[in-house]
């Protein structure tokens, strides 16, 4: 996939994306965005780090290439930091296009002055130990979903959506179809039409009638 189509998948959003995915993809849980109104598309480059523990966040920085989505995850989430300001830092010279943390971040402010998008779990100062080297780019499971190296990650305002590497091309097909269809109805929507009649809504009992 072209940086300009992944472009387009985060121009779409995570709403229709999923939408179009068959409802499928979708994170579940809450994820905070550091840089509201941000939003992103990109293969991912996964660290599997050790229980509470960010070495391999340090080391997957080695294998990053411009506008991956950086996955960092671990056995189980906690309020743990596995990215702070500087892990940030090397990120965004890297072209990294956004970070997706199952688990916490810390210097907020620092972050978001950087200008980097990130989606965490949680925001909170404790600190990771640096002892295991943990995996880098092995499948992980967050929210519900698997994801593997090279799957695309669609990011903003309404979450975080996973779309397989196979499906890619077939995803965005039908996510401009479905984008397409939306904005019909939008502009029949802005002359007052109502949704219950264009999407056939309207409730009726023929055996009461």
């Amino acid at each position: 996939m072209s940086v300009s189509e992944l472009a387009r998948l985060a121009e779409l959003g995570v709403a229709t994306v999923y939408e179009a995915s068959r409802r499928t993809g979708l994170l579940s849980g809450s994820f905070v965005q550091l840089q509201p109104g941000s939003r992103a598309a990109g293969r991912a480059r996964i660290a599997r780090c050790a229980q509470d523990d960010n070495l391999a966040a340090h080391a997957v920085m080695e294998h990053v290439e411009p506008g991956d989505v950086l996955v960092l995850s671990m056995p189980e989430p906690r309020p743990i930091a596995l990215m702070g300001d500087l892990l940030a830092v090397q990120a965004h010279v890297r072209g990294v296009a956004a970070v997706l943390v199952d688990a916490a971040v810390r210097d907020r402010e620092e972050i978001e002055r950087l200008g980097l998008p990130v989606w965490a779990r949680w925001v909170h100062a404790a600190g990771a130990d640096k002892l295991d080297p943990g995996e880098i780019d092995r499948p992980v499971t967050i929210g519900g979903v698997q994801i593997a190296p090279g799957d695309v990650i669609v990011l903003d305002a309404d979450g975080v959506v996973v779309v397989e590497r196979a499906a890619l091309q077939a995803t965005l097909a039908a996510t401009e179809l479905r984008f397409g269809k939306e904005e019909m109805l939008r502009g029949r929507l802005e002359t007052g039409e109502l949704t219950l009649d264009l999407m056939g809504l309207r409730r009726r009992d023929d055996a009461t009638a």
